[in-house]
């Protein structure tokens, strides 16, 4: 996920399809970068970065997002109440 390329969307002010069409982009293939299904080749990374007005190493770095570690320690049965 790139959300510095998403935040950065949001600050200017402008629409993912307004910015794909401007840049020649698909639509589609623009909202799975931002997702971070599709990597960016080197000129969409150019292209973005500098419609957007920011660094390209910034604006693509990317964060993964992993699930909650529960780990082994299980507290659900805390606090209960065990009646026989």
């Amino acid at each position: 996920m790139y959300p510095n390329l998403k935040l950065q969307i949001f600050r200017r002010a402008v629409r993912q399809n307004y910015l794909a069409r401007e840049l020649g982009i698909d639509e589609s293939s623009l909202s799975k970068i931002i997702h971070g299904y599709r990597e960016p080749s080197q000129e969409q990374r150019r292209s973005l970065a500098l419609y957007l007005q920011v660094e390209e190493g910034w604006l693509f770095e990317k964060y993964e997002v992993s699930p909650p570690d529960h780990g082994s320690d299980n507290r659900s049965g805390e606090n209960r109440d065990e009646r026989t």
